[in-house]
């Protein structure tokens, strides 16, 4: 089979497109024929090896998976010893970084329980974009956000792959959303069902006097103390993104803020799990969470896809596609 593979750390120049030995699934496990991933800042991080803490899990000197590639869509050839929930012929979606990656590539096994089946008006270019970012997305809103129906929520960084899903899962949980984005994403802040959209470019949110039940930051950076402002006296301010400073101050600070008054403050840490894509996947049945996909990339330009992400500008998400033929 073909797979995308890197032996070093380094820029995208280091990955290379060779011939790898198809793998055969383990106990729990299941056999995926690949047909879409996408690509995610944990790649980006994990193809560098920075920041270094990512090498305590990738390994410190060389990387441990020369395969990435957490976000996976495809359909099932085989299944191993006790897996039980799938068969051959479903089509399923998942996040595979639990059973070490490996999704830029034909094939990859991974644990059945990383996996959720892939409703049937969905592409598995669409649902290959929803894993690692949804999730990350779901857990800040619902469960660290603690998000109730009527509330004022803002979404920083809402025309990236986090921020288009959360836009559009807290617009299912009954919030009033606003969005935040540079000018030239405003229109499609609008489209995916934000009541308001605020170009950053122009209005700072934290000096415009209005305050929110909930603000997610996704993306940029703000100081945690002009979050802080602009959370109403119960408000919730969730990290799931943005730059090193933004992330190290919910980390550091928002433990503490939180300590000493009424507001919420802190990141939000991803777990990814099988419960969550199943909830994921009845949004995306419904039609409440349609995946915005920005580029899309054959195998064989990973480098490209991930250099493209790594820019920063990308416009929801950036999808791996795959075709095979009668051999494969």
């Amino acid at each position: 089979m073909k797979a995308i593979v890197r032996t070093k750390y380094g820029p995208p120049d280091v990955l290379r497109i060779e011939e790898a030995q198809k793998p055969i699934p383990g106990d729990g496990e299941v056999l995926i024929k690949v047909h879409a991933a996408s690509v995610n800042y944990a790649d980006w991080g994990f193809l560098r090896g920075r920041p270094f803490l990512v090498r305590v899990w990738s390994g410190l000197i060389n990387p441990k998976h020369k395969i990435l590639g957490g976000d996976v869509a495809g359909r099932v050839e085989a299944v191993g010893k006790d897996a039980k929930q799938l068969q051959p012929g479903d089509e399923v979606f998942g996040d595979i970084s639990p059973s070490g990656w490996g999704a830029f590539a034909e094939y990859v096994c991974a644990g059945e329980n990383t996996l959720a089946l892939k409703p049937a008006n969905v592409t598995f270019e669409e649902a290959a974009a929803v894993p690692i970012a949804a999730v990350t997305a779901l857990q800040g809103i619902r469960d660290k956000g603690q998000i109730q129906p009527g509330q004022k929520v803002l979404i920083n960084g809402s025309s990236g792959g986090v921020g288009t899903f959360a836009v559009q899962i807290a617009k299912s949980f009954g919030a009033e959303v606003t969005a935040v984005c540079s000018t030239r994403n405003l229109d499609l802040g609008r489209s995916i069902g934000a009541d308001h959209v605020i170009d950053y470019t122009q209005e700072d949110f934290t000096k415009n006097g209005q305050h929110y039940d909930l603000i997610i930051a996704a993306n940029g950076y703000h100081p945690i103390s002009d979050y802080r402002r602009s959370l109403t006296s119960k408000g919730v301010y969730v990290v799931t993104g943005g730059s090193m400073a933004q992330v190290f101050q919910g980390m550091l600070l928002g433990p503490w803020i939180s300590m000493i008054g009424s507001k919420r403050m802190g990141n939000s840490m991803t777990q990814s799990n099988q419960e969550d894509l199943v909830f994921l996947g009845e949004l995306l049945e419904a039609g409440k969470v349609v995946p915005v996909i920005d580029r899309r990339y054959p195998l064989s330009e990973v480098a490209e896809a991930l250099r493209y992400l790594g820019e920063g500008h990308a416009k929801g998400k950036v999808v791996i596609t795959l075709e095979h033929d009668n051999k494969t």
